[in-house]
């Protein structure tokens, strides 16, 4: 394990009168690449959203630290500048304003610096090209008119321009065919290189993680993480499900 970027310890989250997350508690180290798997349900995105900061999920109990700060006294545009960065399971549609738009601005806004446009267009070309997109997905209304597969590419595309210190995926390779799944996989190693990209990754499947390294598998139901190992862990789920691991959390509740 390598030098702890993030760090949570006990955390209880709650959604209005429902607790969500029970006791959560899970070490990430830098340049590392974590899984959270589960059933639908099991609470898995709250924890992505609660690490952004989304304030429909409110925080009952225990601490998340992420690179030696506190993250819960940081608000949502302070964590994106400190270098967390979410892929949302269902990207949302932005009239109006162009994909490259949305990118430039957000570099801008993380580095404090004017960026030309030239030089934006130098950058950004290798990117699309990791990830099959023709230039000119990049001049579209962000999302709008885009399909499952294009949506997802360009939640990709903003976090190889972006480059954040750690990633969370959410649900990335949800409705993807075969070959977007592989075109998507390619632009997460792409941000893995080297290790240095930390990532969390979110499914309730195992296609996405085929072709990435992976250091460690958390296993969560009903907003409990009732196991945690190494990617041994992916290869039973895909053979067996969540059946042995549903069972021993209701053991535990006995």
């Amino acid at each position: 394990m390598g030098d702890e970027l993030l760090k949570i310890r006990g955390l209880d989250v709650r959604a209005e009168e429902n607790q969500i997350l029970h006791s959560i508690s899970l070490s990430i180290g830098r340049g590392e690449t974590h899984v959270l798997m589960g059933p639908n349900g099991a609470g898995k995105s709250t924890l992505g959203n609660v690490l952004m900061g989304n304030p429909q999920y409110r925080v009952t109990g225990g601490s998340i630290e992420f690179d030696g700060r506190n993250l819960l006294e940081q608000t949502v545009d302070e964590r994106a500048k400190a270098g967390l960065f979410l892929s949302f399971q269902n990207p949302v549609e932005v009239p109006g304003v162009s994909l490259s738009d949305f990118i430039r601005s957000a570099l801008e806004m993380r580095s404090g610096e004017r960026i030309r446009t030239w030089e934006f267009r130098k950058r950004i070309r290798p990117a699309l090209e990791i990830l099959n997109m023709d230039p000119s997905y990049a001049d579209r209304d962000l999302n709008v008119g885009f399909s499952g597969g294009e949506k997802k590419k360009a939640e990709i595309l903003q976090l190889l321009m972006l480059n954040p210190s750690f990633a969370i995926l959410d649900e990335t390779d949800s409705g993807l065919d075969v070959d977007a799944v592989r075109t998507v996989s390619r632009g997460v190693e792409e941000y893995q290189k080297d290790k240095k990209g930390t990532l969390l990754i979110i499914t309730h499947s195992t296609r996405i993680l085929e072709a990435l390294h992976v250091d460690a598998v958390h296993v969560l139901v009903d907003g409990r993480i009732v196991e945690s190992g190494d990617a041994a862990l992916i290869r039973e789920i895909n053979e067996n499900g969540f059946e042995r691991f549903l069972a021993q959390d209701k053991a535990e509740k006995a």
